[in-house]
């Protein structure tokens, strides 16, 4: 969320930040409601004052037996305490109208973002690995051999619809083990505090990471009011949320394995085959919590946590800086990571990694005490490392052979057993 009082002082540089992500300008609209909301304040404060006033001077009036100034004044005292209940009524109006339109306002990028309407405006900064150069035709992860019995769309719409999965055999082994090999590396070699998190959270824990007001339709609620995560950026963030944290304290680096949940209301016909694009899926989030002046460097190092996941997966990538038009709502900067198909011949995204500055912490009051001085917010940011689902993908896609088996990274055979493919006919070995 924006705070009001950068947008007094500095609303032309806001509504120029706006214009970057191809917005109108704002700060006309927000301030006249702040104005709104202001004016109603002092009124409500001058009606007290006034209403304190008479109250003094009923009972000297009552004293000298002033009967018709005592009636006057108590009048008085009764109008001036229904004005300013009305008035105190209309500023608390003005400060919700104030604070919704503020909350669904992006954030606003930084000046080093690359500017463009769209993904066309992006920047390819750099890539590792080369695509493996395959004297067969490669298949899609869902046409793949090894695969096709482990991977059970049929039932997975009979249960439940489009855009499921039901995993089976050593497709679900070689995913589970994707996810403890990601948690290991995050936690004994980046540094990260493994975390477990409910999936079910409160509607101002959304708020706090700005899914909502905004982005209801993108997320699922249940039917007594928890809100399903889309990604367990949500817990992590508000663990902090309404705390003030000792400056020593920070940065908190946090990672965690749960299942996510999307609507993909805005999809309707993409990705429609394969497990490219779930209602449900699994990811590892990382997240940190750190101080402002400190989050461009998190940025870069959150960053080069989920390459090393691809780096020792052997995973060709390559790493996209987003232009103002293609970055998220929340972000000031954003880095994707795109991990080459060769089912698709195509990078697509596996990661996306993002410091939002103080934007979220002002929606979830989380704040930091720098050494001698007064409370100040923290700076947060998130970054999948990674979404095990289309990890799981490339694995089968850049592991693929032309027998229909797969061949799979090195750094998994700890988790399997020691066990090194996937057959044609779907057996672990």
């Amino acid at each position: 969320m924006h705070d009001i009082r950068f947008i007094r002082e500095n609303p032309a540089a806001f509504d120029k930040a706006l214009s970057r992500r191809g917005l109108a300008p704002m700060s006309a609209e927000l301030l006249a409601i702040d104005e709104a909301r202001r004016a109603r304040i002092l009124a409500a404060e001058t009606a007290a004052a006034a209403q304190n006033a008479a109250s003094k001077e009923v009972g000297a009036a009552k004293a000298r037996g002033d009967d018709a100034e005592f009636e006057r004044l108590r009048a008085l005292v009764a109008e001036k305490k229904a004005e300013g209940a009305r008035l105190t009524e209309e500023a608390a109006a003005e400060d919700a109208r104030l604070r919704d339109a503020l909350m669904r306002i992006p954030n606003l990028p930084l000046d080093e973002v690359p500017e463009g309407p769209d993904e066309s405006g992006n920047v390819e900064i750099r890539r590792w690995g080369t695509p493996r150069v395959m004297d067969f035709k490669p298949l899609e992860h869902f046409e793949i051999p090894a695969a096709r019995g482990g991977l059970d769309f049929a039932t997975a719409a009979r249960l439940s619809g489009s855009r499921f999965v039901v995993m089976r055999g050593a497709v679900a082994r070689v995913h589970r083990a994707l996810a403890q090999f990601m948690l290991d590396l995050h936690t004994s070699e980046h540094g990260l505090a493994e975390t477990w998190t409910p999936v079910l959270v409160k509607e101002e824990a959304m708020y706090g990471t700005n899914q909502l007001p905004k982005f209801a339709e993108d997320s699922y609620q249940t039917t007594n009011g928890w809100w399903l995560i889309p990604t367990s950026e949500v817990t992590l963030t508000n663990s902090v949320a309404g705390d003030i944290l000792e400056e020593a304290a920070l940065p908190i680096r946090l990672t965690a394995h749960t299942q996510c949940f999307r609507s993909e209301a805005g999809s309707a016909g993409k990705d429609t085959t394969g497990m490219l694009r779930q209602h449900q899926f699994e990811k590892v989030e990382m997240v940190t919590i750190c101080t402002p002046e400190t989050a461009l460097a998190e940025h870069e190092r959150m960053t080069k946590c989920a390459e090393a996941v691809l780096e020792r997966l052997e995973l060709p990538y390559r790493t996209i800086f987003l232009c103002t038009g293609d970055m998220g709502f929340g972000a000031q900067k954003t880095h994707d990571l795109e991990v080459w198909l060769p089912g698709q011949n195509t990078y697509r995204e596996i990661s996306s990694v993002s410091t939002c500055g103080q934007f979220q912490a002002r929606r979830m009051n989380a704040r930091y005490r720098p050494a001698g001085g007064k409370p100040e917010f923290v700076a947060t940011l998130n970054g999948s490392g990674l979404a095990v689902g289309r990890c799981l993908i490339a694995v089968l896609e850049n592991g693929q052979e032309a027998d229909g088996s797969v061949t799979l990274p090195s750094a998994l055979r700890p988790y399997l057993g020691g066990k090194t493919r996937i057959t044609s006919d779907g057996v672990l070995v």
